[in-house]
């Protein structure tokens, strides 16, 4: 293998010891027939179970391909692909789920997009495979993304099969956002992105490790992550909250003027307490 491969292939592995070996005896030949110098970089996220086993074999069976990064605990995929791009030597980045919902021969299909001098290749989901409410959360959550962060434009933020030039991964390690959204992060420095479409499969095995607990808050820190409307919407709240306090402290001091004490203060110490907590 090259000192510096062309191609750098990051792959995060979070219990997946039942799809790995599939995983590579797809991969490889897709690889090496591309007839262009490359590495894998798998980065263990912490795997409770034996993928830091197989994973260690898979290297000694093929080290002038396949490199393991080991975390200690479990960080998160976005955190495990950030670490990849810290080690990857290739200057073109692609990066991949390692359950084989992802194909790997869809790989080509990108590369050949970074040829034609695209900087940032997202794809985009054909005839998901996934069940019907991980489907209807993915489509609001686009929505949503594009109604409030129109400058990240990308058809599907789930989907991990992506390919990144070197120059917008050294950007996006630079950036030294340690909790981020990777696929909406390389786009703030794309100079040249496109969208394409792939091909979508059943897991090679497992269950997927985002529970619907775990995709509204991966979609909510994405939105409070690229957009400042949360925090516009909740500014204008408080803004609201304040002045309606305030006219409702004017009215109780004129109130207690023509009519006198009432309720020992009751009201006007709630007027006082709104008005505290719209400035908080």
């Amino acid at each position: 293998m090259a000192i510096n491969p062309e191609i750098s292939v990051v792959v995060p592995v979070y219990n997946e010891e039942a799809v790995l070996d599939k995983l590579v005896a797809r991969l490889l030949p897709v690889m090496d027939g591309l007839n262009r110098s490359y590495e894998i970089i798998f980065v263990n996220d912490g795997s409770k179970d034996k993928s830091a086993v197989l994973l260690h074999k898979l290297h000694h069976e093929r080290p002038d391909h396949i490199r393991v990064i080991n975390f200690n605990t479990n960080y998160g995929q976005h955190m495990a692909f950030m670490a990849g791009f810290e080690h990857v030597r290739g200057d073109k980045i692609v990066t991949m789920d390692a359950d084989l919902q992802n194909p790997p021969e869809e790989i080509p299909k990108l590369l050949a997009k970074m040829d034609d001098g695209y900087d940032v290749v997202g794809g985009f989901r054909q005839y998901r495979k996934d069940r019907l409410w991980r489907k209807l959360v993915s489509k609001l959550h686009n929505r949503l993304r594009a109604a409030i962060m129109p400058r990240i434009k990308m058809e599907d933020e789930g989907c991990m099969l992506r390919a990144y030039s070197r120059k917008v991964v050294d950007l996006m390690v630079a950036s030294g956002e340690s909790n981020t959204f990777i696929s909406a992060l390389a786009l703030l420095y794309a100079e040249n992105p496109i969208d394409v479409p792939v091909k979508h499969e059943e897991r090679g095995a497992g269950e997927s490790h985002y529970s619907f607990y775990k995709l509204i808050r991966y979609n909510f820190d994405i939105i409070t992550n690229f957009s400042l409307v949360p925090i516009q919407i909740f500014t204008f709240i408080g803004i609201l909250v304040s002045f309606c306090s305030t006219v409702l402290v004017i009215y109780m001091f004129i109130r207690r003027l023509v009519v006198g004490p009432e309720a020992q203060g009751v009201f006007t110490l709630f007027a006082i307490l709104f008005l505290l907590m719209g400035i908080c």
